[in-house]
């Protein structure tokens, strides 16, 4: 979001709980000058996610990048056989309906302008899977399979469909993993480049997707990973 914001673009960004560091981030990304707002949301109802695009659309007038990038991870090991069923739900009520939701009411207006991209955030564990976190890595397999389906679908309206699929990042959802000394080791055994991505990492990507610089791509699987996982 700070990112787009240095780039002069409008933001509107959701919240669900916390207020505080929502309005933070709406006065740092206000210096440089555009319009950023926090919308509270439940990304993961319908209905909430209605009302989000509703009321960015009234905001600023047009809808031209959604990234879609609501995610949930279980940190605890949970093997199939204990993995309940509100588990299985909750996982993919946050982290695959979320994005289904959100594109099902953006798509409208982008069609009225003939033009949008559409920016998903996947993970490398939809790509491989992810033991005792199966759940997880399955609602990330659906954002790809999502995307690619959608940027065939959508592209007769000028509407570019390309997801972001990263790694281990450094991010509040996996610290409690990472700082620990066996996290520590674990990432830098697997990541070639030694170490966990940045979120600047990620949204460097993610910006370019969303920029003229991409305007040939539909439909791609932009890995950023530090070269964890090598696949097409």
């Amino acid at each position: 979001m700070k990112m787009f914001a240095q780039a002069g673009a409008d933001v509107v960004f959701s919240y669900n709980s916390a207020k505080e560091a929502a309005k933070q981030l709406e006065q740092e990304a206000a210096k440089h000058g555009t319009r950023v707002e926090a919308c509270k949301a439940d990304v993961g109802k319908h209905e909430d996610n209605r009302k989000l695009v509703e009321h960015t659309i009234h905001r600023l007038g047009r809808l031209d990048v959604l990234v879609a990038n609501a995610g949930v991870w279980n940190q605890e090991d949970l093997p199939i056989e204990k993995m309940s069923e509100k588990q299985w739900d909750d996982m993919m009520r946050v982290n695959l309906k979320s994005i289904y939701s959100v594109i099902h009411f953006a798509v409208p207006q982008m069609i009225k302008q003939q033009s949008g991209r559409i920016i998903p955030i996947s993970s490398t564990a939809g790509q491989r899977g992810e033991s005792f976190h199966t759940h997880y890595g399955a609602s990330k397999g659906g954002i790809i399979s999502l995307t690619k389906g959608l940027s065939t679908e959508l592209a007769r309206h000028g509407i570019l469909v390309n997801c972001v699929a990263p790694g281990w990042v450094a991010t509040d959802m996996s610290n409690p993993v990472l700082e620990t000394k066996a996290g520590k080791k674990m990432a830098e055994a697997a990541i070639p480049l030694g170490r966990p991505g940045t979120a600047e990492e990620i949204a460097g990507p993610i910006l370019f997707l969303a920029s003229d610089l991409a305007n040939f791509m539909t439909g791609e699987i932009l890995n950023v990973n530090g070269g964890a996982v090598l696949c097409g």
